[in-house]
């Protein structure tokens, strides 16, 4: 019935003769506007991605911290007339980017404010620049996805040892990680309670800045990094043990009462994933659990994140997919394990928080 009700509604919103009737009256009116204004921002989406990446080559928000600037000084500083800084400056103000104030300065808008209060925002509209390239041809994206900036930034994604990847090759790509790990500790923190004793294998921790914000709030708790060891080969944090390898078939930490995945199976197609399962499960101790945070396909207030976001992003990338829980508790059972639980996390377009243990 559901279905055929939005068959019905497409039909009708097909015809422009229902589209005017349907504005007329007020509720309907309401609706009418909120979907036209849904339509343009997808088709403009583009511009407001690049009116945020303009300002952060600018060093406008880095400007605006301690307060607000006149148009004359954030045209001087961009090296442009004072016209044309004003231009962007109105972009990035309607984006919430920046807002005027008297005697025309400008300054921080809120989304800017929290741009400027979380760097690992600003490092990702960074990165996006060759995420955009990917995306410049979205239909011959999808028909060859070979050789694209984004595999060729994410090494280990088509690399067939990635355990053999460099320091140099994995550099980059680890620093990003590093950025983005406070984001997503904040939030795995905030949903759920770690145990005060034992030993938590982080695997794929990248140079282990998630283990570092568990350990501030659970010093007493025994902590190991694992990841490649071009990743972890300079890694040096104080209460973090540090351990080399591929966890797809290396021997994992034999002590571990928990192991946890932060926003590494999304990384991974479904074989890989399913091996990375059986390695955990072949080493996982009876009584231990597994953690899993990542961002989910089809949640609630984060749909967009899943497989429109993500669906491309991997895609380009040459490994993954975003998945719903009831997908990933179909790998896990395969594997060994029980259904997961969830934990809501406050944001759940960074994450989303997963427990499981061995059956």
């Amino acid at each position: 019935m559901r279905f055929l009700l939005a068959d019905l509604r497409n039909r009708l919103l097909i015809k422009p003769r229902f589209r005017a009737f349907f504005g007329r009256i007020w509720p309907f009116r309401l609706i009418a506007r909120r979907r036209a204004r849904q339509l343009f921002d997808i088709s403009a989406g583009f511009v407001y991605s690049k009116t945020l990446m303009a300002c952060l080559e600018l060093n406008w928000f880095e400007m605006l911290r301690g307060g607000p600037r006149s148009i004359d000084d954030m045209a001087s500083a961009a090296g442009m007339p004072a016209s044309t800084a004003k231009r962007l400056l109105l972009a990035a103000s309607a984006l919430d980017l920046l807002e005027p104030r008297a005697d025309g300065e400008f300054a921080l808008g809120p989304l800017g404010a929290a741009l400027i209060g979380d760097e690992s925002i600003a490092a990702m509209a960074r990165h996006h620049r060759m995420f955009y390239d990917d995306m410049r041809d979205p239909v011959g994206l999808l028909k060859d996805n070979s050789d694209t900036a984004l595999s060729r930034y994410w090494a280990y994604a088509t690399s067939d040892d990635p355990a053999s990847l460099g320091s140099e090759a994995v550099r980059e790509y680890s620093e990003l990680m590093a950025s983005s790990q406070p984001m997503i500790a904040e939030q795995v923190l905030a949903a759920f309670e770690f145990p005060q004793a034992g030993r938590l294998v982080d695997l794929g921790g990248g140079t282990g800045a998630f283990l570092s914000h568990v350990h501030a709030r659970y010093p007493s708790l025994k902590k190991t990094l694992f990841d490649l060891p071009g990743v972890v080969a300079s890694v040096d944090r104080p209460g973090i043990d540090v351990q080399g390898g591929s966890f797809l078939d290396a021997d994992l930490p034999e002590d571990a009462t928990m192991f946890s995945l932060v926003r590494i199976i999304h990384d991974h197609d479904d074989d890989t994933v399913a091996t990375l399962l059986s390695n955990i499960r072949r080493c996982i101790s009876p009584g231990s659990h597994l953690l899993i945070a990542e961002p989910l396909a089809a949640t609630r207030g984060a749909e967009t994140v899943g497989h429109a976001y993500f669906g491309f992003y991997l895609w380009a990338m040459g490994s993954g997919r975003a998945r719903t829980q009831a997908e990933i508790d179909g790998l896990l059972e395969a594997a060994g394990f029980a259904p997961t639980k969830e934990y809501k996390t406050p944001v759940p377009l960074v994450c989303s928080v997963l427990l499981t243990h061995p059956v």
